[in-house]
């Protein structure tokens, strides 16, 4: 039977003097049980560590479990839709200064739509600029053609509707395009980044946020400077979609994910200069014609005889 001095803790007091003496010797650590315990192993690079997280680690999935709770009403309901309108005026302004502040290296979706995807900002985006293009469009006419004597300006309210089927069309439509052939390679690739339909119509919709003031200025009667701003609008607005929608192709094949953004950034360059031939730089023919007055003078003739 054990003696009960050799029950008894013992404390080594050469622990201390031995790590002054080696500072290289190996010590174990035992932790309390609610100490995290730290990591160990070689430092993950941050855009591996993002796609991590847009594929699904604890924590996307956490985020995913509160969105399902909070859009946990049926479809047909008032209060479904309701959610996708529930952001405030903080998360929408950082939105656009994110959009219009592109940071290399970081994912739009990672860092301000995955917490709450909305429509909110993307309906009035799309609104306002449905509204800026048809208005500037009218003014710039106007102002082209302000002096000449055979000049009658006419309101065209036409541009208001053809501006609000083009911008809605491309920023749902485009979308969801995107979302069906997303989901169509994630069936054959299986650690590709998937993004949800809503989070991608988020996307288009906040990248078009740079087209509001650009639109404006493209009353100035200057085509080289209308260009200059186009394109200074398209390097902004389509960074983001790249940034965004690279990580969700880049473990595919390499020439399917080049494809994938061409066809991205292409779309987005057919919708900005499309935009600008139609609205400001056609051709107005709305002079007063020279032969009005013929159908007077001939009455007054008959008259007469």
């Amino acid at each position: 039977m054990a003696a009960v001095d050799d029950l008894q803790f013992e404390e080594f007091g050469d622990v201390a003097t031995s790590l002054a003496a080696n500072p290289d010797a190996t010590t174990i650590n035992i932790e309390g049980p609610g100490e995290t315990p730290k990591r160990l192993g070689p430092p993950r690079g941050s855009g591996r560590e993002e796609d991590d997280e847009l594929l699904g680690n604890d924590d996307s999935d956490k985020t995913e479990l509160l969105a399902g709770q909070k859009k946990s009403s049926p479809f047909w309901t008032f209060e479904y839709y309701q959610t996708f309108f529930d952001v405030d005026t903080y998360q929408v302004f950082d939105r656009i200064k994110g959009s219009l502040l592109p940071i290399p290296g970081k994912n739009f979706v990672r860092l301000y739509i995955r917490s709450n995807p909305d429509l909110y900002g993307p309906f009035w985006i799309c609104a306002t600029l449905v509204f800026a293009i048809a208005i500037s469009g009218n003014l710039s006419n106007f102002l082209i053609h302000l002096g000449e004597k055979t000049y009658h300006y006419v309101p065209e309210f036409r541009k208001v509707s053809i501006a609000a089927t083009i911008i809605y069309a491309y920023a749902w439509l485009v979308p969801f395009a995107l979302w069906g052939f997303l989901l169509w390679r994630n069936s054959k690739v299986m650690n590709i980044v998937s993004y949800s339909f809503l989070e991608i119509v988020c996307v288009y919709g906040y990248s078009l946020f740079i087209y509001i003031p650009t639109a404006i200025l493209w009353i100035i009667p200057q085509k080289a400077v209308r260009w200059i701003l186009v394109m200074m609008a398209l390097g902004i607005s389509g960074s983001v979609l790249a940034m965004t929608f690279w990580p969700a192709v880049r473990e595919d094949n390499r020439r399917v994910a080049l494809a994938t953004i061409v066809t991205i950034v292409l779309l987005h360059t057919l919708l900005s200069v499309g935009c600008l031939a139609y609205f400001f730089d056609a051709p107005e023919l709305d002079h007063l014609p020279t032969t009005a007055v013929v159908p007077n003078q001939t009455v007054v003739a008959a008259k007469s005889s």
